[in-house]
């Protein structure tokens, strides 16, 4: 797992955590990263320091907030399977589906499926909450 600094356009600063930087960039680009502050995709990694490991040998103590890569994989997991055994699957209608239920055409239900960039995009600036489901654990190794 690779945790990167992230501001959005507003400058808003978090973290969030991928499997590798070619996660990171694909979820970009398919609009999939927001900012938890107020929800805009776009999002830019910031400029961070890279771990580099020395020649010596010291010991250091990861710090309070380090989350270990198993801990985040189980939490994944658990995530993905809540909502698959919780959530109504719809397929690629989400978009269609989270829209009639915001509009209340549609029973309101927890939801879950695919959507395209351009459809989430829609859906979000028209003020309804998505989320994207974390990547599946068992994908990432």
């Amino acid at each position: 797992m690779i945790r990167y600094a992230l501001a959005c356009k507003l400058d808003h600063e978090f973290e969030g955590w991928f499997g590798s930087s070619a996660d990171f960039d694909d979820q970009s680009a398919r609009g999939l990263v927001e900012c938890p502050i107020c929800g805009t995709r776009e999002v830019r990694k910031q400029i961070m320091a890279p771990a580099i490991a020395g020649t010596r040998r010291t010991a250091v103590s990861p710090p309070d907030d380090a989350v270990p890569r198993a801990v985040m994989m189980e939490a994944m997991g658990k995530l993905r399977r809540h909502v698959k055994e919780t959530f109504d699957y719809v397929g690629d209608t989400f978009a269609k589906e989270a829209r009639a239920i915001h509009e209340g055409t549609s029973e309101e239900r927890n939801i879950y499926g695919q959507a395209k960039p351009e459809e989430v995009r829609a859906l979000t600036e028209d003020g309804i909450k998505v989320a994207a489901l974390p990547p599946d654990p068992s994908e990432l190794n």
